[in-house]
């Protein structure tokens, strides 16, 4: 069965600045049931980065990501 998609996929890397300033990377996974919806399940990594860049540039090496995949809050 082809997924439904009405909204572009979520980016599986997600790079946040929690409330102390550090940046934590969430590393998504997107499957879907049998009628096409997606479901979305997510981990936070235990990782913590003083920038942004340090941060995206872990996520690029650790799993071999474009940066197209990374997203930012």
């Amino acid at each position: 069965m082809t997924p439904i998609t009405s909204k572009p996929p979520l980016r599986p890397f997600l790079v946040t600045k929690d409330e102390e300033g550090i940046f934590r990377v969430t590393v998504r996974t997107t499957r879907f049931n049998s009628q096409g919806y997606p479901l979305v399940s997510s981990e936070m990594l235990e990782d913590e980065f003083k920038t942004q860049t340090a941060a995206r540039t872990f996520v690029r090496e650790q799993y071999s990501a474009e940066t197209s995949q990374i997203a930012t809050k």
